[in-house]
C-alpha cells in the first residue's frame, strides 16, 4: 500500500471516527459517554491540523540541521554548470 492510500485510509477512519462521535447521542445512544467528550470532540480536527503542522515544522528544522555538506555534488553542478555554458556560448547565445 503506497503513502497516499495509507493516508487516505488514515484520515478516512479517522474522519468517520470523529463524525460518529460527534453524532454518538443520534447514532449511539446506548453509549454512555462521558459529559466531557461533547466538550472536547469538536476540537479534535483542530487538534490534528495543529499537531500535524507541529511535526512537519520539527521534521524539517531536523533534516535541515541534519543536512550534511555535499562537496561532490558541488563540484559536480559546478562542472555541469560550466559544460552547459560552453555548450550555449558555442550555439552563439551570450551566458554570463
Amino acid at each position: 500500500m503506497g503513502r497516499a492510500q495509507t493516508l487516505a485510509l488514515v484520515a478516512g477512519a479517522g474522519t468517520i471516527a470523529w463524525v460518529l462521535l460527534m453524532l454518538h447521542a443520534t447514532f449511539l445512544p446506548f453509549l454512555g459517554l462521558p459529559k466531557y467528550v461533547d466538550e472536547v470532540a469538536p476540537v479534535l480536527p483542530l487538534w490534528g491540523l495543529v499537531a500535524f503542522g507541529s511535526y512537519s515544522l520539527a521534521s524539517i528544522g531536523y533534516a535541515l540541521v541534519t543536512f550534511g555538506d555535499c562537496p561532490e555534488a558541488h563540484l559536480s553542478l559546478m562542472k555541469e554548470i560550466t559544460e552547459a555554458k560552453i555548450d550555449l556560448k558555442r550555439r552563439g547565445i551570450q551566458v554570463n
